[in-house]
């Protein structure tokens, strides 16, 4: 893992303790046992170990002055002969010398998520031409444990993506790399990621197996889901069924079906397995009940609940219980991240039934009422004494432009969108209340942001 440490200076030769924020990068990355490399990106800033003690640093600064004094004659400093240096280049040629005396270089050893130092050791960023604005480069290496921050772990499940994608068939891989790399939330695998970071055996290289497995499972779905919606774009690109046809869209869909149950299967673990597999009957279970609804559009609340339940909250349930498995946490432990997922996933999916009203969402306000999608904010306009006639008079005619956007303008202008957050809000605080429960080893403040974040969104 690399990183930059950015800091300012404020003398002309100063010792800079930059040790707590070398700390707090080993605890942020969450290297367990390993090494820290530091190196100086600049020739007039050194690196150095020893002790931080005020008047120890001032002989050390006299020393270096004594050695290497600010206004003693250089060659380096010599522009007349240097001819070559820009217009403001400073005159330096004392730092440059006493940064013989140092090293660019420094690695400090890790143990138990620790720096190993002396009792009164420090690490200094040496300033030998202040005051300037510096930056060391950073790598750590070694045993990361489950506080590996999150753009690694989105890091490790893009590779693994991209390296199952690069060995299926282009035919089928092309459609599906494409969706894949149109981007989406990744909120399914970031829950398998996390939720294998609970217990004791935490392998962060499994996890993205399994969370890219899950991905794909995910992207699966949304094939199909947009064959059967008609959808012609998803993520702004179009959709496998618009671009290629109904016939590759299925193909696609069954093809990736098929590989993430296989790559799930390879795993290992049976609860594993079982958990995703139950999810998968879920899923293709409620696309039924979805179908068979839109007979009788919007619907009610109860029918919406019945397939929300199996399209979207079953995965994100399974998510998290297979992550929890995964890293052999207790079954409280699972069943408790196995009904966060699910109220997650549920409050996620009305978060998301508000999103196609909102302008900034990215996408034709609208659009689930063009494609006639389950849709709780349209369930409640439609129940609303104010606008719910208008709104069941134009549902049950034709649906062209005009129409679809005063259907939309009925139900922002009615109590719809602020009652369904309100559930959504209530899901998510019911979710928290499930990691309350249990000892989830500093994990609970993550989840609960991820949770608040899923919700609180407008595209």
């Amino acid at each position: 893992m690399s990183h930059r440490l950015e800091f300012a200076t404020a003398h002309a030769t100063e010792f800079v303790d930059i040790t707590d924020r070398v700390r707090e990068e080993v605890r942020r990355a969450g290297l367990r046992n390993g090494r820290v490399h530091l190196q100086s990106l600049h020739t007039t800033l050194g690196l150095a170990v020893n002790e931080n003690e005020p008047l120890l640093l001032r002989d050390f600064e006299g020393l270096l002055d004594r050695i290497a004094p600010a206004g003693a004659a250089y060659e380096h400093d010599d522009f007349a002969r240097r001819f070559d240096v820009p217009i403001d280049e400073p005159a330096n040629g004392h730092a440059h010398c006493r940064q013989l005396l140092l090293s660019a270089f420094a690695t400090l050893m890790v143990e138990d998520g620790e720096l190993v130092l002396g009792r009164w050791q420090s690490l200094f960023a040496v300033e030998l031409d202040g005051p300037r604005r510096r930056q060391l480069a950073l790598q750590l290496d070694g045993e990361f444990a489950r506080g590996i921050e999150k753009e690694s772990l989105q890091a490790l499940v893009e590779l693994e993506l991209a390296r199952q994608l690069m060995v299926d068939p282009e035919p089928v891989a092309s459609p599906m790399r494409r969706l894949v790399e149109a981007g989406g939330k990744r909120l399914r695998p970031r829950l398998v990621q996390l939720t294998a970071g609970i217990g004791p055996h935490n392998d962060a290289l499994r996890a993205a197996e399994l969370a890219a497995a899950v991905e794909l499972l995910h992207n699966a779905t949304l094939i199909h889901d947009d064959y059967v919606d008609e959808s012609t774009h998803r993520r702004g690109r179009p959709t496998v069924a618009a671009a290629e046809g109904p016939e590759r869209a299925i193909a696609v869909g069954d093809y990736y079906f098929a590989k993430a149950t296989r790559l799930i299967a390879q795993i290992g673990n049976p609860g594993v397995t079982s958990a995703l597999a139950e999810a998968l009957e879920a899923v293709c279970a409620s696309q039924i009940d979805d179908v068979a609804m839109r007979g009788s559009y919007p619907g009610d609340r109860d029918s919406y609940m019945q397939v929300i339940r199996g399209k979207t909250a079953s995965l994100f349930a399974a998510a998290c219980e297979s992550g929890a498995l995964l890293s052999g946490a207790t079954p409280q432990v699972v069943e408790a991240l196995r009904r966060f997922g699910e109220l997650l996933g549920t409050a996620f999916q009305m978060a998301d039934d508000m999103v196609d009203f909102s302008p900034s969402s990215g996408k034709p306000v609208g659009l689930d009422i063009r494609q006639r999608v389950l849709s709780l904010p349209l369930i409640y306009a439609a129940e609303d004494r104010v606008v719910g006639p208008e709104v069941r008079r134009l549902l049950a005619g034709s649906l062209g432009d005009a129409e679809v956007g005063r259907v939309a303008e009925l139900v922002i202008s009615s109590e719809a969108l602020p009652r369904v957050r309100q559930e959504a809000q209530g899901l998510v605080d019911a979710a928290v209340r499930e990691l309350e429960a249990v000892e989830l080893d500093g994990l609970q403040p993550v989840l609960v942001g991820l949770a608040r974040s899923a919700v609180d969104r407008n595209s």
